[in-house]
């Protein structure tokens, strides 16, 4: 496909960034952000899509999945805190529901990353910078046997500009053993990590204008979390006469407390609204696929055969806490949850310039869910799916490939809102569980071309279609459905390399994304509690899809040789988004440049300086729109008086809350090979 792409370690490590996660800003059109502590997941926003924590995105390390299903936090959770970025070997990129081996949260895309088995060279590393940032980095492999032995290691800390310091305290391991190639070989992967930290969560913009607040301060300064992470991998790959097969399984021990207050005073006008998500899991899995090369009536033919199983067993808690003190349950659970899906891919090449990959894959999933305080929600969930895939390629004609694909893709909900009867909150109100697995669909039509030396151009349209956004909240323990999505837009992705020193990419993707049909009572809601009109004129209400934003653009230069001075320039830009249903509240662009200078000497030394929001912008991580309460409202004295209807204080006041980019910071690194 025209959107497919592989990024090497290399180029990642080349890019200067303020956490690991966001090495995947290298995917065109992906942008990733931070809404809280540095421990917590990274919000992706990919193809119109707000993601969250990794909704729709497939993530894969060493093809170990990242995403967590069920999550106590938000379904799809993927942190990738523990990667050490100068471990990744390679990045691949897919887009779209038309990969048969792509199963759950792949149908915006998926990211594949692999691991280096191997270093040359010995490394170690510190790096220093503004707002306590500490990182100790160290690398080496050795011959072991007839394979390779690879250790990393790191630890980091990090205070940020809060008023109330972040205080990160990171320790990370990596141990390998490899044999052979990725393609002939086999690798046994051990990963330790553990994390701790306060955060600043998003705050009110009324309290920053007030003064309140300064811009970087925290309505509840108790905010924060702590978790872990143990993983041991496996996978083994073979060619032979027939074609190839490879397998991998693995086991992740990983575990998350974190404890957040975004509504402040809005239920609790005494103690406040912090709660506390525990998650913690075992999950394990294992892969096999086999590819078969031969013919068909005398034409090039390639299938490939596989199966994926995954199982998690899982710990649940929501509670409601005071300064992370415990003060009462909202719920408990306990979930098992596995899922089989098997697939099969046919690829002939008609001619020289034509060929068709036809893919078809079934998915089962089946949870059971043990409610701890209400018996009501627990319960068995099951479903399957199938879902058919095509790909076609045409070319290349003076190098240039055309491409187009299609097919069915699904995304799976929260176990606990399929077995969801009850609001945990208030057990008298019911509510309807959600389906287990949704469908999507998806086209794609592309060009990619490299007619003008050094320059690799491609160009895509894309639709993607979504039956339900229906999501589990994991702040409040219940459902919440919506209606069907649709989105289309395009993606324009260049790279160009006219010197060997000179490497130059801009990417532009736009969208428009909708909800189809229409809640005109819902946008109504919004529009009486903000004093907006229902919507601009010639929009329909309540059709927006919020921080769903409509255009991404990056851009970046590099400059440099392997020694001797280099240095890179990047930009990225985020546009301004709906953040209700009926668009009456907007973020605002977001306009950021990174930029790093440094020098790589003939011994493997190297020093660099990484300059972070290098024309100190003052913009947004992430903006929502919400009803909160502070005690400061004239809302919060006419609802603790009860002179307030009950329905207006339980909708608090709406209100824009923010989370700031860091100001400019400079970030010193000294790295020595041996």
């Amino acid at each position: 496909m025209a959107s497919q792409l592989t990024v090497s370690g290399e180029a990642l490590n080349a890019r200067p960034v303020a956490r690991p996660g966001e090495v995947l800003e290298a995917v065109p059109g992906l942008i990733v952000t931070q809404h809280s502590g540095e421990g917590k997941a990274n919000q992706y926003f990919l193809r119109g899509y707000n993601l969250d924590h990794g909704t729709d995105l497939a993530i894969y390390v060493d093809d170990v999945p990242v995403n967590m299903r069920t999550h106590a936090h938000g379904q799809g959770y993927a942190d990738l805190n523990w990667l050490i970025p100068e471990t990744i070997g390679a990045m691949d990129v897919r887009k779209g529901p038309y990969f048969a081996d792509e199963g759950d949260f792949a149908s915006v895309g998926s990211v594949h990353i692999g691991l280096i088995d191997r270093t040359e060279k010995g490394l170690a590393q510190v790096t220093a910078g503004g707002f306590g940032y500490r990182r100790l980095l160290g690398m080496d492999s050795a011959k072991a046997g007839d394979g390779s032995l690879l250790v990393a290691g790191e630890v980091g800390t990090y205070n940020g500009p809060w008023d109330n310091p972040d205080n990160v305290r990171k320790l990370n391991g990596l141990m390998r053993y490899s044999q052979g190639t990725a393609t002939d070989g086999v690798s046994v992967t051990g990963m330790a990590y553990v994390n701790r930290w306060n955060s600043t969560d998003q705050v009110p913009q009324r309290a920053l204008a007030a003064g309140l607040l300064g811009r970087f301060g925290s309505e509840d300064p108790t905010d924060g979390g702590n978790t872990n992470r143990f993983a041991l991998s496996a996978r083994v790959a073979q060619s032979d006469d027939a074609g190839s097969w490879k397998a991998n399984a693995y086991v992740v021990k990983s575990q998350l407390d974190l404890f957040n207050n975004f509504t402040y005073f809005l239920s609790d006008p005494v103690l406040g609204d912090q709660f506390h998500q525990h998650d913690d899991r075992v999950m394990a899995g294992a892969n096999v696929a086999r590819t078969l090369s031969g013919s068909f009536a005398g034409l090039p033919m390639q299938t490939t055969f596989g199966l994926q199983s995954r199982y998690d067993a899982i710990d649940l808690a929501l509670t409601g806490t005071f300064q992370r003190n415990f003060l009462a349950n909202v719920r408990s659970d306990r979930v098992g949850e596995g899922s089989v899906g098997v697939y099969a891919e046919n690829t002939v090449r008609w001619t020289d310039w034509f060929r068709t990959t036809l893919g078809w894959r079934g998915d089962y999933y089946a949870a059971n869910v043990t409610s701890l305080f209400n018996s009501n929600n627990s319960g068995r969930a099951d479903a399957v799916l199938g879902s058919p895939k095509f790909r076609m390629a045409l070319g290349p004609f003076n190098r240039t490939e055309f491409f187009f694909g299609a097919g069915y893709g699904l995304h799976s909900n929260d176990a606990r809102g399929a077995t969801t009867t009850e609001d945990p909150g208030d057990p008298a109100t019911r509510v309807s569980p959600s389906p287990l697995l949704v469908r999507t669909r998806g086209a794609e039509i592309g060009v990619r071309s490299r007619f003008i030396p050094g320059l690799d151009s491609s160009f895509s349209v894309f639709i993607l279609d979504q039956d339900s956004e229906i999501l589990f909240l994991g702040d409040a323990g219940d459902t919440e459905a919506r209606r069907a999505s649709r989105r289309y837009g395009f993606e324009w992705t260049n790279h160009y390399r006219p010197r060997s020193w000179i490497d130059i990419d801009a990417d532009l993707a736009m969208t428009h994304a909708r909800f189809r049909g229409y809640d005109g009572d819902q946008a109504a809601v919004y529009a009486s509690l903000a004093g907006y009109p229902e919507a601009q004129a010639g929009n329909a209400p309540g059709r927006y899809i919020p921080n769903a934003p409509p255009m991404v653009a990056s851009a970046g230069i590099t400059l440099g040789e392997k020694t001797g001075w280099f240095g890179t320039l990047r930009w990225r830009y985020l546009a301004a988004s709906p953040l209700t249903e009926d668009n009456a509240f907007r973020s605002s662009a977001t306009s950021i440049f990174n930029g790093r200078l440094g020098y790589r000497a003939d011994n493997g030394w190297r020093i660099q300086l990484d300059v972070l929001n290098l024309f100190d912008t003052r913009a947004n991580q992430i903006t929502y729109v919400y009803g909160s309460l502070l005690k400061t409202d004239t809302l919060y004295t006419l609802c603790t008086s009860g002179a307030a209807p009950m329905a207006v204080c339980r909708s608090g006041v709406m209100d824009y809350l923010l989370h700031p980019v860091e100001p400019l910071t400079f970030r010193v690194t000294v790295a020595g090979t041996f």
